[in-house]
């Protein structure tokens, strides 16, 4: 990510050695790599007020030397600044140190099955531009590569270009599909000369392969079986990628955001154009051993029910969707409300949150809805709180580039 790569990276000679009560025998890098991380999480969390070296010592259990050759190196990239001092109870007062938010920017995209979504965030994950197009994902992959490739292009280019971040968001695209083949060196130049830039962040309908970015039968889309989307588009851009599905995506991002608290556990129901989960649990994204977990959408709760575009019958999903095709919203709720509780009674959660465009056309209704099955469903022990979900997929996606930076998450 060019300067601001080098946040995470190796902070300098001797930080290894620099935890009080470390263990023995660690792969260095990665012990400065994590070292570095505490404190910039703990410097983005301390917001505008800032932080000083001594209490960055202090709370994370570094020494004060290892602090002071983190936060040098942090401000000579740019990535930390003075935020003034602070009053001292014996001798000079402290520097307090902030993060400079506009010193990283990552772009998140949301290809859902017919739009697609991309916002540019900054360190912060505040959105300081967006843009939003038609997308058909059943198109193939020329033309939806292609489409990325442009707006994610147009985007970073006009968001942040070489002087940094617009005053103010970037206007709506006009429609991008189809469109035709862009010519990689394009799209590689412009990108790799934004030096904030961190990389992009791509979630979509599952099943997929998170580590190796990879697509598998996507439910009503078997042509993407096996293509590898992330190295298309790596390839394309000329920058980092990462690929998760919807959920995982959006649940990262409401987990950085602080729901759950820490350590907590929750889980993300997403109904739009499809039915799916993402799970945190011990304040971590769950995605599976093959990133599988989550496929919520495909539990079976009818056996003669519908068939399903999955092959089987009777799934939430299709039951519904089918209320809301139908315009039956409370039924489509109270279905949505029988898996919540499926979900919960497996997994012991402590909260249920509801996104998706489908939810945010009646978030009343599906609240209580789902609620009043969860609580039916209590037995006595205190029905599991759901309320709608704060953020979007698509700035769940951005934090799959920008958690890792903090410490909060292997993107």
């Amino acid at each position: 990510m060019n300067r601001a790569k080098g946040g995470s990276g190796d902070a300098g000679a001797g930080e290894g050695a620099g935890v009080v009560g470390g263990p023995a025998g660690v792969n260095l890098r990665a012990l400065r790599s994590h070292n570095t991380a505490l404190v910039l999480d703990l410097l983005r969390t301390a917001g505008t007020e800032g932080i000083s070296r001594l209490e960055l010592a202090e709370r994370t259990g570094l020494t004060p030397q290892a602090v002071s050759k983190i936060t040098a190196r942090l401000r000579e990239e740019g990535l930390a600044a003075e935020a003034g001092h602070r009053a001292s109870t014996g001798g000079k007062p402290r520097t307090v140190l902030r993060l400079v938010p506009g010193a990283g920017h990552a772009v998140g995209v949301h290809l859902d099955r017919d739009e697609l979504c991309a916002v540019l965030v900054d360190l912060n994950g505040a959105v300081v531009g967006e843009r939003r197009a038609p997308l058909d994902l059943g198109a193939g992959a020329e033309a939806v590569v292609g489409a990325v490739a442009r707006v994610v292009e147009g985007l970073a280019g006009e968001g942040l270009g070489a002087a940094g971040p617009t005053a103010s968001p970037v206007p709506p695209a006009p429609p991008v599909l189809p469109v035709p083949p862009v010519p990689d060196s394009t799209v590689r130049a412009s990108l790799s000369d934004i030096g904030s830039l961190l990389g992009v962040g791509i979630a979509l309908p599952g099943p997929l392969d998170h580590a190796r970015g990879m697509l598998h039968r996507v439910t009503g889309f078997p042509e993407w079986d096996g293509f590898p989307l992330r190295d298309a588009l790596v390839r394309r851009l000329g920058v980092p990628v990462v690929v998760d599905k919807d959920t995982n995506a959006a649940a990262l991002g409401l987990a950085v955001a602080g729901e759950g608290g820490a350590g907590g556990s929750f889980a993300y129901l997403y109904l739009g154009t499809g039915l799916g989960a993402g799970l945190v649990i011990g304040g971590a994204v769950h995605r599976g051993a093959r990133t599988g977990a989550g496929e919520f959408g495909h539990q079976v709760i009818q056996l003669d029910g519908p068939r399903c575009e999955c092959g089987n019958r009777g799934c939430v999903e299709t039951l519904c969707l089918g209320a809301v095709a139908r315009g039956e919203i409370e039924e489509a709720a109270r279905v949505l409300g029988e898996g919540a509780a499926n979900l919960v009674g497996l997994l012991d959660i402590d909260l249920v949150l509801l996104g998706g465009r489908t939810v945010a056309g009646a978030p009343d209704a599906f609240v209580r809805g789902v609620a009043a099955v969860l609580d039916a469903r209590a037995r006595g022990e205190g029905a599991v709180p759901v309320r709608v979900a704060s953020g979007g997929v698509a700035e769940g996606a951005a934090q799959l580039l920008l958690a890792p930076l903090f410490g909060r998450g292997d993107g």
